[in-house]
């Protein structure tokens, strides 16, 4: 299962990322620390999605 988690995590971390980032910046927050920030919580929070994803597979 961890396998399949990190192949699903290389989608879902990108994606989640860039959301943040979009969020970010939609809320006129254009310094970088900001938007670091956004990317690095977008990207932590891939992990249990990513996490839950792969447990409703295996159980498939």
């Amino acid at each position: 299962m961890l396998r399949l988690m990190m192949l699903i995590y290389s989608i879902a971390g990108a994606t989640m990322a860039g959301i943040g980032v979009i969020v970010a910046v939609t809320l006129n927050l254009y310094d970088f620390q900001s938007i670091i920030i956004a990317a690095a919580l977008g990207a932590v929070l891939a992990l249990p999605v990513s996490w839950l994803v792969a447990r409703k597979l295996e159980g498939i």
